[in-house]
């Protein structure tokens, strides 16, 4: 099998980031920037493709990398991520330890102030636990992707209308059309900390655009699981804030999701 990274960037210099995020592999980057190009360059013995576009929003970056792929294998990438030795035969191995999967998440080291997850056993994925993984600890075999026509959102993640959340809901498509999806421990590499792009606290934005997402993610259930998700975390998110006010705005963010599925 091939394998490639999908790496999302914006506004970077394609060589000094490769040599940043230690490639060992292929590549397709595709950066936001004001410039459109294509084109091809040589590192070490790997083709990267680098696309640039005038253009905004990860998931809009991150399918356009998946298109323009032509690997067997792929993993998503964000410019802040730093390889370590091995990452690609590591990704191989797991998808031949799975022929079964279409989708494996594998571990990356992040700063604790950002961790969602961390996969101390191999498992299976489901409906129950696919919500805490980011885009580049996802690993898919393409054609099973683009054959199921499975795509990042473009509504949501930076740069897009809303905040996070665009890596929920891949995973949760994948499961819809019931493509495979497993865990498993290995380590791929570490996150590069820096100030999230998307999140300034927990403002009138930051609960409205969960009701948005909750709307996608949980349809008819999402007002129930917005509630509980508040009452969970009331203690983190809503000082100087009432549930109640909290509670308004999601349901006011689960009513515009809604309307915009109608469209």
């Amino acid at each position: 099998m091939t394998f490639e990274l999908l790496i999302s960037a914006v506004d970077k210099d394609e060589k000094k980031l490769i040599e940043t995020m230690r490639l060992e592999s292929g590549a397709v980057l595709v950066i936001q920037t004001d410039l459109n190009a294509d084109y091809y360059l040589k590192y070490k013995d790997y083709d990267i493709r680098v696309i640039k576009r005038n253009e905004r929003g990860v998931g809009l970056s991150r399918n356009m990398a998946l298109f323009h792929s032509e690997a067997d294998i792929c993993l998503f990438s964000d410019e802040d991520i730093v390889y370590d030795a091995g990452y690609a035969r590591k990704v191989l191995r797991a998808f031949d330890e799975h022929p079964e999967a279409s989708v494996i998440t594998f571990n990356v080291r992040v700063d604790e102030r950002r961790r969602t997850y961390y996969n101390e056993k191999p498992h299976k994925i489901n409906f129950l636990n696919y919500g805490r993984y980011p885009a580049y600890a996802i690993a898919v075999k393409r054609r099973d992707i683009l054959e199921k026509g499975v795509s990042f959102s473009t509504l949501f993640g930076g740069g897009a209308k809303y905040s996070n959340g665009e890596d929920s809901l891949f995973l949760h498509d994948c499961l819809k059309h019931g493509l495979r999806i497993y865990a498993v421990t290995d380590e791929l590499g570490e996150e590069t900390y820096r100030p999230s792009t998307w999140f300034d606290g927990y403002t009138d934005k930051f609960f409205f655009d969960r009701g948005v997402l909750y709307h996608f993610l949980y349809g008819s259930l999402a007002g129930l699981l917005g509630l509980r998700f508040l009452i969970k975390n009331r203690k983190t998110m809503l000082r100087g804030r009432s549930i109640l006010n909290a509670y308004r705005l999601l349901k006011k963010g689960t009513a515009e999701g809604r309307a915009a599925d109608r469209k």
